[in-house]
C-alpha cells in the first residue's frame, strides 16, 4: 500500500465456492464441534437416545451456522499503510501506522489484522481490534528495525474474521505492498578544509561574472518573475522585446566520492563487516559534502555514477540537493559486491582536470590497482583516501594496531602521487579518520610551502 493509499478486501465469489471457503476456515475447536456433534448423532441413533440426538445436531450444526453467517456478512473493509519515516538509517527504528475503515453498512464483528514483515525487520505484527461501527475507523501501529542495510516489502495486510464462539475464521488479503529502504549509517564529520585552494573545489560556491561592464552585457530574454530592475534598454530596443541583464552565475563546486566494491578486495560479511564500513562512510562523506554546498556524484569501481544526471555524471542545477542526495542514498542501501577485478573503469570515467575533490574508499589493493588509484590523482584537484585492511579486520583489535607491510606499501605508493591516504584500522570511527586526513594534509602543504598542492 502506498503511503496514504488505501485498499479494500472483500469476497465476491460465487455460491459454492463461498460455501467451500467458509467451511475450510473452521478452525480446530469448530471442526472439533462438528466431529463431536456427528459422533453423538450416531450412538443416539444406535443407541435410540432422542435426548443425545438433539445434543449431536446441535453441536454438528452451530459451526455451520456460524460459518455461514460470517461468510453472509461480506464486510466491506478499507486499509491503508504509511511509513514514518519511508527511508530509515542501519539500526534505527521506523513506523509503521495501519488504518482500517469499515465502509460497509453493518458493523464487523472481532477482527484480527496482520501484516507480513521480511524476518530481519522483526516478528510479525498481529493486532486484535474490536467491533467497527459502520463508517468508523481503527489505527494501529507498530516499529520495524534492521541492522542490514536494503529495500524490504512490507505487506499484503491480512484481517482474519471470527465469530463470537471461535468457531469459524475467514482470512481476507489486501494486494499492494510498501517497500520500506534501509539506507548505511551516516556520521556527522566535523568541517575541515580538506579541500584546500585548487581548481574545482574548495569550501562554499565559487562565482563567474557573465558581464564585465555594461557594453559586454550579454542579455537574455524576460522570463516571467526577472526583476524588472534588471531589464536592459538599449538591448530591448535593439532585439525589439525586453530583454534582461545576466547576473553572476553560481557555479557549485564538485566532488566525486569513488567506492570500491570488487568483492576480492573485502573479507568477511556483516554490519561489522570493512565492506558495510566503506559503504556506510561513503554516505557520510557524500552527506558532508551535499550539506557544504558541493555538487556531489557516487562512483563506483564498475564505472556506474549517481545522478548521473548529464555527461559529466554530477547533479545538475535542475536536480535539487534533496533529490540527488535520496537517489544516492537509494543506490548505497542495495548496492554489493561486484565481479570486477580493475579500478579501471572508474579510472576511465574520470575526467582530466575538473573533477574537483575525489574522496575514495579502497578495500585491499594489489600492486597493479595501487598504481591505476595513484593515476586517478592526476585526474582530480584533491584526492583523499580511506584504505582498508581486510586482513587486519580479519584479526579484530590488535595489541599493536597498524596497517600490514602490503598495505603500508600501497599508501606510499598513494602518497607519493599525491594522495592524502589514510589507514582504516578495525574498530576506527569515520569521524577521527576524517580529522586525521586533515592533519595530513596540513602537514604535507606545511612541508611542501603550498596549501594547494594536496
Amino acid at each position: 500500500m502506498d503511503a496514504g493509499g488505501t485498499d479494500r478486501s472483500h469476497d465476491d465469489r460465487g455460491e459454492s465456492g463461498g460455501i467451500r471457503t467458509a467451511l475450510t476456515g473452521l478452525t480446530t475447536r469448530g471442526r472439533s464441534f462438528l466431529a463431536a456433534g456427528l459422533a453423538a448423532s450416531v450412538c443416539a441413533y444406535v443407541l435410540g437416545q432422542s435426548d443425545l440426538l438433539r445434543v449431536g445436531l446441535l453441536l454438528s450444526v452451530l459451526p455451520l451456522v456460524c460459518a455461514t453467517v460470517l461468510y453472509r456478512k461480506r464486510y466491506r473493509v478499507a486499509g491503508s499503510r504509511r511509513l514514518s519515516p519511508e527511508r530509515v538509517p542501519a539500526g534505527s527504528e521506523a513506523r509503521v501506522h495501519l488504518r482500517v475503515d469499515n465502509v460497509s453498512r453493518m458493523p464487523t464483528g472481532l477482527l484480527m489484522l496482520q501484516d507480513r514483515v521480511p524476518y530481519v525487520l522483526g516478528p510479525r505484527p498481529r493486532f486484535v481490534l474490536d467491533r467497527v461501527e459502520p463508517g468508523g475507523r481503527r489505527e494501529v501501529s507498530y516499529r520495524v528495525r534492521s541492522d542490514l542495510r536494503g529495500r524490504y516489502p512490507l505487506g499484503p495486510l491480512q484481517l482474519r474474521l471470527t465469530d463470537p464462539f471461535g468457531l469459524c475464521e475467514l482470512t481476507r488479503s489486501f494486494s499492494t505492498y510498501d517497500t520500506l529502504t534501509v539506507i548505511p549509517r551516516v556520521q556527522a564529520l566535523p568541517p575541515v578544509r580538506l579541500s584546500g585552494e585548487a581548481k574545482g573545489y574548495g569550501e562554499g560556491r565559487q562565482r563567474t561574472l557573465a558581464l564585465a561592464g555594461d557594453d559586454d552585457v550579454i542579455p537574455r530574454g524576460y522570463r516571467h518573475g526577472d526583476d524588472l530592475r534588471r531589464v536592459h534598454w538599449r538591448s530591448t530596443a535593439r532585439y525589439g522585446e525586453l530583454m534582461v541583464r545576466r547576473e553572476e552565475q553560481p557555479q557549485r563546486a564538485r566532488c566525486t566520492v569513488l567506492l570500491d566494491t570488487r568483492g576480492l578486495a573485502y573479507e568477511g560479511a556483516g554490519p561489522d563487516s570493512p565492506f558495510e564500513w566503506a559503504v556506510s562512510g561513503a554516505a557520510s562523506v557524500l552527506v558532508h559534502m551535499l550539506e557544504r554546498g558541493f555538487s556531489v556524484r557516487l562512483l563506483t569501481d564498475t564505472g556506474n555514477s549517481v545522478p548521473g544526471e548529464g555527461s559529466d555524471g554530477f547533479a545538475g542545477a535542475s536536480q535539487g540537493t534533496a533529490d540527488a542526495a535520496g537517489l544516492m542514498m537509494d543506490t548505497l542501501a542495495v548496492i554489493d559486491h561486484s565481479d570486477g577485478t580493475s579500478l579501471s573503469p572508474a579510472y576511465d570515467l574520470l575526467r582530466g582536470g575538473n573533477e574537483g575533490l575525489l574522496v575514495a574508499f579502497f578495500g585491499d589493493l594489489d600492486e597493479e590497482q595501487a598504481t591505476v588509484a595513484a593515476r586517478m590523482r592526476q585526474r582530480s584537484g584533491g584526492a583523499v583516501a580511506f584504505v582498508l585492511d581486510s586482513g587486519a579486520w580479519a584479526r579484530g583489535p590488535a595489541d599493536v594496531p597498524g596497517p600490514s607491510d602490503g598495505s603500508e606499501e600501497r599508501l606510499r605508493m598513494l602518497r607519493e602521487a599525491g594522495w592524502t591516504a589514510v589507514s582504516v584500522p578495525y574498530g576506527a570511527t569515520l569521524e577521527e579518520l576524517w580529522r586525521l586526513a586533515d592533519r595530513e594534509r596540513t602537514a604535507v602543504a606545511a612541508a611542501t610551502g603550498g596549501e594547494g598542492t594536496r
